[in-house]
């Protein structure tokens, strides 16, 4: 008896040794990687809501581990770059937006900061004239209506065929202090409705097909989050199959 209770202090204390080496917290294991790198991060800081780590990794997984162009409006503390580079692997080329110049320091191996306002037309079409066409969007930026606004009609065209938008914090669109409000003509949420028409031009005379008609695969809705796949529709017609009695 003595000898087994031996050994199973042992193996704790080899779990434990194990555990402190690769810096994974015991009550924190996911089987999706970003919340894994979140919950165990020692670098720079990041903030985030918690259910947003689950529709990351829903929507950007096909990418991992492949030559991608990466995003992000918001640069913050630069945490999140850092995790975006973890995520996506070597090949990534992580790109982050801020207005404020103290990001520009934040620039490593594999990542790029710009510095300018995304609510500015001219700054957007400059910066994408720099960068080139992009894979994967993170919009998290400002959150003010017009910054998110301009920045998907300047960005989204540049987006890759198969590409991914993604962009977060929406729950703005309902606060006054970021003009935003329930059904407040202006806001995001407010302007992705009209997107839906947009999407859905093809079957009513009254929406103009337009290019978000020809772009725009699929639309996700989750709370705060909208995610746009860019792809090519070009109409469809009914099909039949089965026994009709």
């Amino acid at each position: 008896m003595k000898k087994i209770k031996i050994l199973a202090e042992s193996d704790k204390m080899i779990i434990n040794k194990i555990k402190e080496k690769i810096k994974i917290k015991s009550s924190r294991f996911s089987e999706n990687p970003l919340e894994d790198y979140f919950y165990n991060n020692n670098k720079k800081y990041i903030d985030k809501w918690e259910h947003y780590f689950d529709i990351y990794h829903k929507h950007f997984k096909k990418f991992r581990n492949n030559e991608v162009t990466v995003l992000e409006f918001g640069v913050f503390k630069g945490g999140s770059l850092q995790m975006w580079k973890d995520y996506f692997g070597k090949k990534a080329r992580i790109i982050g937006v801020d207005i404020n110049p103290e990001c520009e320091k934040l620039t490593e191996d594999q990542i790029e900061v710009y510095i300018g306002d995304q609510e500015n037309r001219d700054f957007l079409k400059s910066l994408m004239k720099k960068i080139g066409p992009v894979d994967v969007v993170i919009e998290d930026g400002g959150h003010q209506m017009k910054q998110q606004i301009h920045t998907f009609e300047e960005v989204f065209p540049h987006v890759k065929q198969d590409g991914v938008f993604l962009i977060e914090d929406l729950h703005t669109s309902y606060w006054e202090d970021y003009e935003g409000g329930l059904k407040k003509e202006g806001t995001f949420i407010e302007y992705a409705k009209n997107l839906i028409d947009s999407i859905n031009a093809h079957w009513t005379p009254e929406v103009e097909i337009n290019s978000y008609t020809k772009t725009v695969s699929s639309m996700h809705i989750y709370p705060s989050i909208i995610v746009f796949d860019k792809g090519c529709f070009k109409g469809s017609k009914p099909v039949q199959s089965g026994i009709c009695e």
